[in-house]
């Protein structure tokens, strides 16, 4: 089985031909096609190649499915004796991808 370790936005993902992912925000639109050049290990079969600190030539291409907003996410501060409180929401800009090529 093929895949790969990426990175994105900060994080680093385990994908495969097929896989789809939800990752930060990236600005290409719906339908469009995005190249993950930052490739940290890729594996064929027993072939394993890690890189220092990527693999050399190495890319997974992928299609841009959606942009949406993830689910909110409640941010509360409370102070004990002195009746202060805030609230305050937060919803992620996500963007859904399919990997299509390791």
């Amino acid at each position: 089985m093929t895949f790969a370790i990426i990175t994105t936005g900060g994080k680093q993902y385990r994908v495969a031909e097929g896989d789809k992912l939800e990752i930060e925000k990236l600005l290409i639109p719906e339908g469009g096609e995005v190249v993950f050049d930052k490739v940290l290990l890729i594996s064929r079969g027993e072939e394993v190649k890690v890189g220092a600190p990527t693999v050399a030539g190495a890319k997974v291409h992928g299609k841009v499915l959606a942009q949406f907003r993830g689910e909110k996410k409640i941010v509360f501060k409370y102070h004990s004796k002195t009746r202060r409180r805030k609230m305050k929401g937060h919803r992620q800009p996500l963007t859904r991808v399919q990997i299509t090529k390791v």
